[in-house]
């Protein structure tokens, strides 16, 4: 199989590129990145720049005979401005799903978006709207599509937590999943279930926490 990885140095990127690197059944592996990474070096892997995340014109060859893509480029709220935040968390998702589907009319688009996801795209909070507007425009391109809706994911690699509230929610993360299979998941779960499902499929368009939980216990 062929799969496609965008935002391979990420949390649950990596994870997914390492599974990825692990399985019999993926032999080619293209991991469209902004800069060169030299810990990525593997005779599956074939590592991209991409100078723009909207705009895969001139590579139309990378997306033959795509079996499977994931995008797992996010940033965190606040960290950039709300344009900013909008064309990460929408733009590039949709128009990585337009180059897939353009060229690989069969490939399993797999989406990492988030609790809460607001598919009427009316909500107040910026991250809600944005990520329900991304799966809608996805939805629309008709190809197989599955969007996962984590809630807190707890990193099992340590690593600098991007604000307070993670910090918090990491220290927390032992009460916390004392409330159930909807509010948390390892990154480990996460990327089990994402590589699973673009290997596999599933017959599910929206994973919610549980469902993806779900997903690797079977």
């Amino acid at each position: 199989m062929k799969v496609i990885i965008a935002g391979s140095t990420g949390m649950v990127g990596r994870l997914i590129l390492e599974q990825c690197i692990a399985s019999d059944k993926v032999t080619q592996i293209i991991t469209l990145v902004r800069r060169k990474h030299s810990d990525t070096i593997h005779p599956k892997v074939n590592e991209v720049q991409i100078a723009d995340f909207t705009n895969y014109s001139d590579h139309a060859d990378l997306f033959q005979n795509v079996d499977a893509a994931f995008f797992c480029i996010g940033v965190y709220t606040g960290q950039v401005n709300d344009d900013l935040f909008k064309t990460i968390t929408v733009d590039y998702s949709v128009e990585l799903a337009k180059a897939v589907h353009e060229h690989s009319k069969n490939a399993r688009y797999c989406l990492l978006s988030g609790a809460g996801a607001d598919r009427t795209e009316k909500s107040r909070t910026s991250f809600a709207r944005y990520k329900g507007m991304s799966e809608n425009q996805i939805a629309e391109l008709g190809l197989s599509f599955h969007s996962f809706r984590p809630a807190y994911i707890y990193p099992v690699t340590k690593r600098k937590e991007p604000n307070a509230m993670y910090r918090i929610s990491r220290m927390m993360y032992p009460l916390i999943k004392l409330f159930g299979n909807n509010m948390s998941i390892k990154s480990t779960e996460l990327a089990q279930a994402m590589f699973q499902v673009g290997i596999q499929g599933t017959d599910l368009e929206i994973l919610e926490n549980k469902d993806i939980l779900e997903i690797i216990s079977q």
